[in-house]
C-alpha cells in the first residue's frame, strides 16, 4: 500500500549537494516525490511502501552528502499524494530563515584534477566548483541557497554548464556555483598602477609564478578577499613585504603547494593532517623547532619555533601553487589593523604601495573573510582556535532554550565578533578586528545591518560589554535607543565563562562549574581591570570566588603594548637595576609618580605574562597583540613536572598572591636560573592554582576561557596536572580570546540571572 511521508532535515544542508544526494538516493529506492530547500533546511516528500520509505529515511540520515552536517531530522506520515517521479523542485520562501548557513568549502580533489587537465574544458579555470566545494558564505546575499540569491546570479550558465546542472547523473547536478570559462568569472592581471597586462587567461598563473620567483609581491583577489603573496624562500621578498605592510615582527602564514611538501618539512600529528586537508582548510600552526626546509625562516617568523601553514583552498591558489615548487607567504590583503580588503578599487588604492602586481576578478564578494587559524597542543593534542573565520563562520549551534526573544550580542572591542539569535539557531560572525580602527568599525556596523537583513529580524534585545567606552557598547546603546528596545550590559569575564559553558552545553548539566578566565584586560564589576578570575556557576548564578592579587594598572591601553610597564608595576623598588635598564630617568620619574597616586588596579594574568617576558629580556614592546606571551611560550619545547617548583604557597584560596609569584621569579632570575626553568615554574604555578581553587570549592567540572589559554603549553600542563582529578573543558569551536565574547553575552542572557547593575557612564 502506497503511503506519503514528509521529511524535514535541518542543519548545514543547503549548498552542500544535499538535494542531488536525496534525489539519487530516492530514485535508487524506487520512491516518488520531491525535494526542495525551504526556510528550515531541506523538505522532502516521498511516496511508496512504508518500509521502503523509512529505510530510505534511515539511510539518508546515516549517510548524508559528505559536506553536510545534520542537526535535526523528522519524518511524519501525511495524506497520500501521487507523484509521477522524484524531482528536485524550486525552493519556496514561505517564512523567515530558520536554518544554518553554509560556510565556504575548500576545493575538492575532483575539481582540482579538472583544472589541471589540459583536455578538460575547465583547464586553468580558477573558479571551478561543484556541489561539494567552493564559496558559499562569501557569495551569500540572502536565502535559501539558490544561485539567484548569491553573487553568482549575474553569471548565466552556458548550455554545457546548464546541462550539467540539470543532469541527475552529473556530479554538478544542482551545483549553485557552477560556471566555466565560457560563462563564468573573468580575471586579469594589472600592475600597481592599475594597467592591465597583456596575458592570456591560460598563461595568467604561469606569469604570476614567474613574478613570485623574481621576488615580486602579488595582491591576489581570492574568493573571500585579497591575499598578499610572495616567495617564502626569499628573505629579501619577505622583508620587503614586511616593510611595505608595516608588519615588523608578526609571523606570516605560508601556503604550500601540496601535503607531500608539508610532510617533507614538518613532523605532523594525525590531527594536524586532518585539519590541513579538511573542507575548512584553516591555517594550522605547526611546531618548527627542528625545521630544515627552504623557507626564509627568520624573515617569515622572527624568533619563533612555529610556522602557520595551509594548503590551497580555491582554484585560484591551487593553480598558482601548482606552478611553483616552493611555499609562498599568503597573508591577509590589508594594511596593519584594517580588515581584509575585497573590492577591486579599494584594494588598488590601499595596496598599490604594497603589491607590485594584482590579480583581480569580477565575482562580487558579499562576505569578506580572513583565513581561520588553529593550533594543536603538543602533548594532549587539544585543538585551540586562534581565529575563527573562513570555513567555520557564521554558524554556531541550535538554540536549545525556550527563549523566544530575538537577541543581538555585539561582543567586545579588541577581537570583535557579532552573535545573533534570530530563530532556532545561534550564529557567530567571522572575526572582524579591533574596533579602534575606523574601517573595522565600519565593517562591524555593516555586518550588523547585513545579518539582520538576511534573517529579516529586528532584535528584541541588544547585549553589550559593560566597558562604558567600548565602541561596540556605545553602538549598542545607540541602536537600542533608536529601536526603542532593551539593552543589557554583561561583564566581560562572565561572558567568557558563559561562552565556554555554552560551547560544551554545561548549562544543561545541572552541575556546579568552576570558570577559570584569564586574559589581558576587561572591565570589572568593581571598576578595576580584571583578567585573572575564578567564577563558580550554580543555579543560574555566576559568583566571582577568587582572583589574582591586584597590582597597579599603568598608562591605560599603553600597558598592554609595553610589557616593561607590567614589570614596572610589579617591581616594588622603582630604582632597581631591572627598571633602570628599560626606562629613561624621566620615564622612571613619571611612572613612579603615577604609581604613587594610582587607584586603578588589575588582576590580569595576561599582564603578568608580559612582566615575565620583559624580565627575561624577551621583549619590552609588543609589535603585535600577544607577542610577549608568544615569545615566552616559544622558549619551551616541553616540560618535566617531576622537577618543578611552586612560586607561591596558595595561603588564601580567595586570592592568588601575584606579589609572591613575582618575588620568587625575580629571585630565580637574580641567581641566574635559566629562562626556561623560570617559565616552566611559572606555568606550573598557574596550573596548580586551578587545582587549589577547584578543591577549595568542591567542584569537579572546570571550564577555561580567555586569551591566556591560547598558550598550548599551559593548556597541556593544566591537563596533565588537573585533568586526572577533574573534568576539564577548553574552547575548541571558538577562540578562547575575545572573539567568543559575543557568544558568551548571548549565552549569559539565555541561561543566567540577569545583571542588575547598569553600565557606568
Amino acid at each position: 500500500m502506497q503511503k506519503t511521508f514528509k521529511i524535514v532535515i535541518t542543519g548545514r544542508v543547503q549548498g552542500v549537494g544535499f538535494r542531488p544526494h536525496v534525489y539519487l538516493l530516492a530514485r535508487s529506492f524506487g520512491l516518488t516525490g520531491t525535494v526542495s530547500n525551504n526556510e528550515e533546511g531541506v523538505i522532502i516528500y516521498v511516496s511508496g511502501k512504508e518500509g521502503v520509505a523509512r529505510s530510505f529515511y534511515n539511510t539518508l540520515i546515516e549517510q548524508p552528502s559528505r559536506a553536510s552536517r545534520i542537526l535535526d531530522h523528522r519524518i511524519e506520515e501525511i495524506d497520500t499524494v501521487s507523484f509521477e517521479d522524484f524531482r528536485i523542485v524550486p525552493s519556496e520562501k514561505g517564512s523567515k530563515l530558520n536554518l544554518q548557513l553554509t560556510p565556504d568549502l575548500a576545493i575538492c580533489e575532483a575539481c582540482a584534477a579538472e583544472i589541471r587537465d589540459p583536455k578538460n574544458r575547465r583547464y586553468n579555470y580558477p573558479f571551478t566548483t561543484c556541489v561539494h566545494c567552493g564559496p558559499r558564505w562569501a557569495v551569500t546575499k540572502t536565502f535559501p541557497f539558490e544561485r539567484e540569491n548569491t553573487t553568482l546570479a549575474e553569471f548565466e550558465m552556458c548550455p554545457p554548464c546548464l546541462e550539467e546542472y540539470t543532469d541527475p547523473a552529473n556530479w554538478r547536478f544542482h551545483s549553485q556555483t557552477n560556471s566555466c570559462p565560457t560563462c563564468g568569472i573573468s580575471y586579469w592581471l594589472t600592475d600597481s598602477s592599475g594597467n592591465q597586462l597583456n596575458v592570456s587567461d591560460h598563461d595568467v598563473f604561469t606569469e604570476m609564478a614567474r613574478m613570485i620567483r623574481e621576488g615580486k609581491i602579488l595582491a591576489i583577489r581570492n574568493t573571500s578577499g585579497y591575499l598578499l603573496c610572495c616567495d617564502a624562500t626569499s628573505e629579501a621578498a619577505v622583508n620587503q613585504l614586511r616593510h611595505k605592510k608595516q608588519r615588523p615582527d608578526k609571523p606570516f602564514a605560508l601556503m604550500y603547494p601540496s601535503m607531500d611538501q608539508i610532510q617533507a618539512e614538518f613532523v605532523l600529528s594525525e590531527s594536524e593532517q586532518q585539519l590541513l586537508t579538511s573542507p575548512e582548510r584553516p591555517i594550522v600552526i605547526l611546531n618548527s623547532a627542528s625545521y630544515d626546509g627552504g623557507v626564509a625562516y627568520e624573515a617569515v617568523a622572527p624568533g619563533l619555533n612555529q610556522l602557520g601553514v595551509m594548503l590551497p583552498y580555491t582554484g585560484v591558489m591551487q593553480l598558482l601553487t601548482d606552478e611553483l615548487d616552493r611555499p609562498i607567504v599568503a597573508t591577509s590583503g590589508n594594511l596593519h589593523g584594517s580588515p581584509i580588503l575585497s573590492e577591486v578599487g579599494e584594494a588598488e588604492e590601499k595596496l598599490g604601495t604594497v603589491a607590485d602586481y594584482f590579480l583581480h576578478h569580477n565575482l562580487p564578494i558579499a562576505n569578506p573573510q580572513d583565513d581561520s587559524v588553529i593550533k594543536i597542543s603538543r602533548t594532549n593534542h587539544i585543538p585551540i582556535m586562534f581565529r575563527r573565520s573562513r570555513g567555520y563562520a557564521p554558524n554556531f549551534s541550535r538554540n536549545n532554550t525556550s527563549n523566544q526573544t530575538r537577541v543581538l550580542a555585539l561582543g567586545g572591542h579588541l577581537k570583535s565578533t557579532i552573535a545573533l539569535l534570530p530563530n532556532d539557531f545561534i550564529y557567530v560572525s567571522e572575526y572582524l578586528g579591533v574596533l579602534d580602527n575606523a574601517e573595522v568599525y565600519d565593517r562591524f556596523c555593516s555586518n550588523i545591518t547585513k545579518m539582520l537583513a538576511i534573517f529579516e529580524q529586528e532584535s528584541g534585545v541588544i547585549l553589550v560589554d559593560k566597558h562604558p567606552a567600548y565602541q561596540s557598547t556605545l553602538f549598542g546603546k545607540s541602536l537600542a535607543d533608536k529601536l526603542d528596545i532593551e539593552y543589557v550590559g554583561i561583564q566581560h569575564h562572565k561572558a567568557h565563562f558563559a561562552a565556554i559553558m555554552g560551547e560544551h552545553s554545561l548549562f544543561d548539566s545541572g552541575e556546579r562549574v568552576l570558570g577559570v578566565v584569564w586574559d589581558g584586560t576587561g572591565y570589572g564589576d568593581d571598576g578595576n581591570i580584571w583578567g585573572g578570575e575564578f567564577f563558580l556557576y550554580e543555579n543560574a548564578e555566576m559568583e566571582r570566588v577568587a582572583h589574582f592579587e591586584y597590582f597597579d594598572w599603568l598608562a591605560g591601553d599603553k600597558m598592554s603594548a609595553e610589557p616593561r610597564l607590567s614589570l614596572f608595576s610589579l617591581t616594588e623598588d622603582s630604582d632597581s637595576t631591572l627598571i633602570a635598564s628599560k626606562f629613561s630617568t624621566e620615564e622612571i620619574r613619571i611612572y613612579k609618580t603615577v604609581k604613587e597616586h594610582n587607584s586603578l588596579k588589575t588582576s590580569s594574568v595576561g599582564r603578568l605574562f608580559d612582566a615575565v617576558a620583559s624580565l627575561l629580556g624577551l621583549t619590552d614592546h609588543n609589535n603585535f597583540e600577544g607577542q610577549a606571551a608568544i615569545l615566552l611560550e616559544n622558549r619551551l619545547t616541553g616540560y618535566d613536572l617531576d622537577t618543578r617548583e611552586l612560586y607561591t604557597d596558595f595561603d588564601d584560596p580567595g586570592e592568588i598572591s601575584t606579589s609572591s609569584i613575582w618575588s620568587r621569579i625575580c629571585q630565580d632570575h637574580a641567581v641566574g636560573k635559566s629562562s626556561e626553568l623560570i617559565i616552566e615554574n611559572f606555568l606550573y604555578t598557574l596550573a596548580s592554582a586551578v587545582s587549589v581553587i577547584a578543591k577549595a570549592h568542591g567542584v569537579q567540572n572546570i571550564a577555561f576561557s580567555g586569551g591566556v589559554f591560547q598558550n598550548t603549553i599551559l593548556t597541556d600542563m593544566i591537563n596533565d596536572i588537573v585533568g586526572k582529578e577533574f573534568k576539564l573543558y577548553f574552547h575548541q569551536r571558538l577562540s578562547p580570546n575575545d572573539e567568543n565574547i559575543s557568544l558568551g553575552q548571548l549565552m549569559y542572557y539565555l541561561h543566567c540571572t540577569p545583571e542588575t547593575d547598569e553600565i557606568s557612564e
